[in-house]
């Protein structure tokens, strides 16, 4: 392994027996990627200053888990819906076979259980990254998935194609286990470098996520492992909630997300600022959901205690305050007056109710700013408190 100065490349090549010399880099424009690392760092402190109870908190990582491996699974094809990956979620544990859509679902739920949780140590030192850590990510997200040129968390040692020419072209990682192994060797000892921690733990984490998709070890599961290595240094230094969301926002940006890897790796010199860029851009886009689904839930809360605030000083009655609460809870954001008596959600409040007293009690809400009508019927007033 040989590394040039730093004032000249920033680029460490090393030299493999088939594959000839292959760039770790931490080569980028910094002027490209700095201004979105300040905006985040300010969005991200805002998030860190909102009061987020215990309720909130777990309610907030069940949601932005479900949402994250549905992307990550989703960028490698599994065709399940974001429902059926909460239900999967929720399931206990099975003992019973399943389809491998399920299987992958099943597996990275156990993956970020174990792997992605806030650090026990509060002191948010860098994570040391490890080639054994590696593996055991990929034992857990590919156990069970009958492959036929992949053993979990074991190096490949065939030849693979990633990419099409549709988002940036293909691309032909080393092909042989020897190589493979070098370059493992040669990453973990990189990506722990002074030099790379110096970068700070955003550009580190982008890094290491880049280069492990560059290696590409395993037969199967490389970007679902790579993802998770990049939530994992961020989580470990403080970063809460947005590195799980982040492989949401790369399945939404899917498209950008492989040019931008084939781009760096097409740029001669080593220059990864198209990886970086976009990943800077992801993290804008994450934090400023976070703090979106922080703030509806803290509304939620605070509309809560107003409710029983309005039944308590006798603007509503005890039937409208329940109503209230029952949409507040109901997953669907608009409901008529049949609903009121059809489904089921409402009807046990309004089962002895008429319909010309349902009809009052929506147009008392609706006057008192609790709920607003449209064309399609009823929905809360989010902005009731103001």
């Amino acid at each position: 392994m040989t590394d040039n100065p730093a004032n000249e490349t920033r680029v460490t090549k090393v030299m493999t027996f088939k594959s000839g010399k292959v760039a770790l880099s931490r080569k980028y424009r910094r002027e490209e990627v700095g201004e979105d690392l300040v905006r985040f760092a300010s969005l991200f402190q805002s998030l860190a200053a909102l009061p987020i109870l215990p309720a909130l908190a777990a309610q907030l990582d069940t949601e932005l888990i479900r949402r994250s491996i549905f992307g990550t699974a989703a960028i490698e094809g599994n065709p399940l819906s974001e429902e059926r990956v909460g239900e999967i979620l929720a399931e206990p544990a099975m003992s019973t076979l399943r389809d491998r859509a399920e299987q992958e679902i099943a597996n990275l739920g156990k993956a970020y259980k174990q792997f992605a949780g806030p650090p026990a140590d509060k002191s948010r030192q860098p994570f040391i990254v490890t080639e054994q850590f590696i593996q055991d990510l990929n034992r857990v997200i590919t156990a069970d998935i009958a492959h036929e040129h992949h053993a979990p968390g074991q190096y490949r040692d065939h030849k693979v194609e990633v990419g099409n020419k549709d988002r940036g072209g293909v691309y032909v990682p080393p092909k042989i286990r020897a190589d493979i192994a070098t370059l493992m060797t040669a990453f973990v000892q990189w990506i722990n470098s002074e030099e790379v921690l110096h970068e700070g733990v955003l550009v580190r984490a982008a890094l290491a996520h880049y280069h492990l998709g560059l290696i590409h070890p395993f037969g199967d599961g490389n970007g679902r492992t790579a993802r998770l290595l990049e939530a994992v240094i961020m989580n470990q230094e403080g970063y809460m909630y947005v590195p799980i969301i982040m492989s949401n926002f790369y399945y939404k940006n899917i498209d950008d997300y492989f040019i931008a890897f084939r781009a760096s790796e097409k740029v001669s010199g080593g220059d990864v600022t198209p990886f970086l860029h976009f990943f800077t851009r992801i993290l804008i886009y994450a934090v400023l959901d976070v703090q979106e689904s922080v703030h509806g839930s803290i509304r939620m809360f605070a509309l809560r205690d107003y409710y029983r605030f309005s039944f308590e000083v006798h603007d509503i009655t005890r039937r409208q305050y329940d109503l209230l609460l029952a949409v507040l809870s109901r997953a669907a954001a608009v409901f008529t007056r049949k609903d009121l008596h059809l489904d089921t959600h409402f009807a046990p409040i309004y089962r002895n109710v008429s319909e010309k007293t349902a009809r009052r009690d929506l147009d008392r809400l609706e006057e008192q700013t609790l709920l607003i009508k449209s064309e399609k019927g009823y929905r809360i007033n989010p902005f009731a408190l103001g």
